[in-house]
Order: structure tokens, then sequence, then C-alpha cells
């Protein structure tokens, strides 16, 4: 039986996560996180609920104010905690155990997994337009069941071409995590310059030389556009914010990995503010083109947006140069995503409530491995069984609810650990956090109201983890 002093001796010695990652992979990381499939996809359902263009343009810059709200709450935490784990870390800090598990639980079993699913299929599916293989030709079929009305019913389940490229997608996104956090930082650097580089081209061009119209920005009145007084106004708004929230999540991506920041006292602020700004200025000016190039009606109709404003705007040819940015965008988000999800991961290990290899260190790579790869794993069977999308659209409910948990844990920190050190104080307090809780609060009950079904899905997926909780605190 080991003595006290060797188990001391082999905690000392046990491999810990190396803080590789400097100011400007931050930042990048808060851009690719952000920046996927949904900018170019979503603002057909913005324009269908606000289709005045002052509207229209203007949710993109209240998201993005909303956003930096809780932002500067996020940025005081990070520097007050600056672990593995991000929001998993805050709310144990301010609500205890059993709130950080079942965060932690909805994003292994949905958030981060469904999200990397989602992505990575979206990178085949726009790769495949860009390169056709097929994507929707099987290369394997079998009977299988699926849940519908209420009951399983067989069918048919096929594994496609484009199932395989975004298998391929996970495992080697995985691996380039496993190997190195700063490797895979390179990666989505990368990346990430190239889709916002690329984007900010589209807009440039689009003014200069594109086809479009100026008189597409024609303030239409709000009351012609949106009639019946101002609760269907403020419903219209709080479905659009749906829309926009998704396309703005990932900002927290750089507090799930603060554990491997340097100096996060001062970066993880600074890449907050950062990131998030760049983030906003181009999601408003490629709106700007979109409504150049079509006006809100037509935006309202089109599946895939980015396509049809390149195509109006430039030729026929310029929409597979669209898909060759969205593949790219997609599969720089996905890098993000799996670098930042598996440090949640990490963390709930770690403090003995999750499987124990999952908060393992890899002696040579100074990675999460065995939390990376148990992520890889899950995100290959959502890709596979087509169940990503309703997952991810499930958890985009807890994920807001789990901002405004954390923007109150700012509060309850105050109170509780007034003398921690806080490299960063949120600006504001508390005026814009409290303005922030109070905007999303109404916004959760409008989206209780609107899409209970949803909300109830998502509630129903953190609570199947209790089980697990009860039986892990026990072992513990």
């Amino acid at each position: 039986m080991p003595s006290a002093v060797s188990a001391i001796s082999e905690t000392r010695t046990a491999p810990t996560l190396a803080r590789e990652l400097s100011l400007t992979d931050a930042v990048l990381l808060v851009v690719g996180g952000i920046i996927g499939s949904g900018i170019f996809i979503t603002s057909n359902t913005v324009a269908a609920a606000l289709p005045s263009p002052l509207l229209f343009l203007g949710i993109w810059v209240s998201g993005g104010a909303v956003c930096y709200m809780a932002a500067l709450a996020f940025a005081e935490l990070g520097a007050m905690y600056p672990e593995a784990g991000g929001q998993y870390v805050y709310l144990r800090e301010a609500f205890g155990d059993v709130a950080a598990f079942l965060y932690g639980w909805l994003m292994f079993v949905a958030g981060s997994t469904g999200g990397i699913a989602t992505l990575t299929v979206g990178f085949a599916e726009y790769f495949g337009q860009v390169v056709p293989f097929g994507f929707r030709e099987a290369v394997w079929t079998t009977a299988g069941f699926t849940w519908k009305s209420g009951h399983f019913v067989s069918t048919a389940w096929h594994l496609t071409r484009g199932d395989l490229v975004a298998l391929t997608a996970i495992v080697a996104l995985t691996a380039i995590n496993v190997v190195g956090v700063k490797r895979a930082a390179h990666f989505q650097n990368v990346a990430t310059w190239l889709k916002y580089l690329a984007m900010a081209v589209f807009v440039v061009l689009g003014f200069l030389i594109g086809k479009g119209s100026f008189a597409h920005f024609h303030p239409v009145a709000i009351r012609e556009s949106l009639s019946g007084g101002i609760y269907p106004l403020m419903s219209a708004v709080g479905v659009a914010f749906i829309a926009v929230f998704w396309c703005y999540d990932g900002w927290v991506y750089v507090s799930w990995a603060a554990g491997e920041i340097r100096d996060p006292g001062r970066n993880i602020p600074r890449s907050l503010i950062l990131g998030l700004g760049a983030v906003v200025a181009l999601y408003v000016l490629i709106n700007a083109v979109y409504l150049f190039a079509l006006p809100t009606s037509e935006i309202a109709r089109q599946d895939t947006v980015g396509q049809a404003a390149a195509q109006t705007l430039f030729s026929a040819s310029a929409a597979t140069w669209m898909s060759a940015i969205i593949a790219i965008a997609c599969l720089g988000a996905a890098c993000s995503n799996t670098l930042a999800g598996a440090r949640v991961v990490y963390a709930m290990a770690h403090d003995g409530a999750f499987f124990r290899r999952m908060g393992e260190v890899h002696p040579r790579y100074r990675t999460p491995a065995f939390a990376l790869v148990a992520q890889g794993v899950l995100a290959c069977v959502f890709a596979v069984s087509g169940t990503y999308d309703q997952l991810f659209t499930y958890t985009v409910f807890g994920m807001v609810l789990s901002y405004v948990a954390t923007v109150i844990a700012v509060f309850v920190l105050r109170r509780k650990q007034p003398d921690h050190p806080r490299p960063y104080r949120c600006a504001g307090y508390p005026w814009v956090p409290a303005l922030y809780v109070l905007l999303i609060g109404g916004w959760i009950v409008n989206t209780i109201i609107q899409r209970p079904f949803e909300a109830v899905s998502c509630l129903g997926l953190m609570a199947i983890g209790l089980p697990g909780f009860l039986w892990w605190k026990r072992k513990r």
C-alpha cells in the first residue's frame, strides 16, 4: 500500500496542462469559435421575423451589444479563476457542485459534441459543393429505427460519403488537439484568418463592384412591416434573437481553455473584448452586404443567404467560392469547439464528478487526451446518426440559461468572496450585468412560451445526468 509521502510525490509529478496560448491565440479562439456556418444561413430567419431593413440590421448590433454585456462579466470571472472548464468553474464556485455538473453534463452529451457534429457535417456538405463527391450517396445501408411521433419506427439507415468526410474531419481535429494545444491553436488560427479575411474581401468587393442596390436599405416603416402592436413586435424580436444568439455563440470557448492561456488575468479579458468586437463589426457589415444584394423579403426566402447574395452580386460561379468560405468557417469553428469543449469534461473529471480518466493529462503532449478522444467518439456517433442538429437546437436554450446564471455569479461571488483577487473588474458593474440578466431573462420567458418543446427537452437532457452525479459524488 503506497505511503502518504509517495502519494504526494506522485501528485506533484503528475503532468498538467501547459500555458502555451498567447493573446493572439486567445483572440482567434474567440473569433474562430463564433464564426461558423450560422452567419451564412440564419439571416433568413431574422429577415422573416423582422422584415424592416432598420430592424434587420439593428438586431445584429443589439445582439452583439448584449453579448458584450455578458462578456464583461465573464472577463472578471475568467481573470479570477484562470482554470480549465470556464463556466463549469464559475458555476461551481457560485452555486455549488450540482449546478456546475448539470452544465458540464449538458455540454458533453449535446452542446460541445453536438456542435462538433453539426459543424463537421456542414463542412462536408459545403466542401461537396466545391469538390463534388456525392455527399448524399450511400456507401452502406442497414435496417434501423428512428424516433417519430412518440414511438420508434423501423427505417433504413444509410452511411453516406458525406458522413465519411464528416467522420474524417472529427478524427483529424481530435488527433491535432491530442498532440498539443499549440498545434491545435496554429491550425485554428490559420482557418480563422482565412475565413475572416475572405469574408472581409467579400464585404469590400460586394459594395465596390457588386450588382446590388442601396434602395434595399429604404427604411420601411416598422408599423407597416409589423402590424398588431408592441407585443407581436417584441415576440418577433425574441424569435430573431434565437438565430442571432446562435450565430454569436462560441465566444465563451476562451474561458473553457483558460488553464492554457498565458497571463490569463490580462489576456482573457482582452481576448473577449477584442475578439467579440471584431466579430460584431464583421457580422453587421456582412448582413449589410446581404441587404445590398437582396431585399429583406428575398433574404427571408433563401435557405443559404450567403450563396444567394454572392451569386446576385457577382455571378453564379461566386456561389462556389462562398461554399469554400463556409466550409473553411465550419472546419475552423469545429477545431475551436474541439479544443475548448474537452476542457469542460476535464474539469469535471478533475473534480471527481465524471469518469476519472477524463481528468488525466497526457504525459508527453500535456493535453486532456482521453477527454478529447471520448468527445470525438460521441461527436462521431451524433454525426452519423443524424441527431446532431436536433440536439444542438435543444442546447441553445440551456447555453443562454447558463450565461444568465454565470452573469448572476458575478453578484454572488462579490458577496461570497469579496477578498478574492480580481485582476479585472466587470465594467459598468452592477448596472451592465443587471441589464443583461433582465433582458435575457425576458428572452428566456419568451422562448419558453414560443418554443416550449425545446426548453423542456433541454431541461430533460440535463436531468438525465443527475443519477450519474449522485453516483460520482458517492464515490468521491
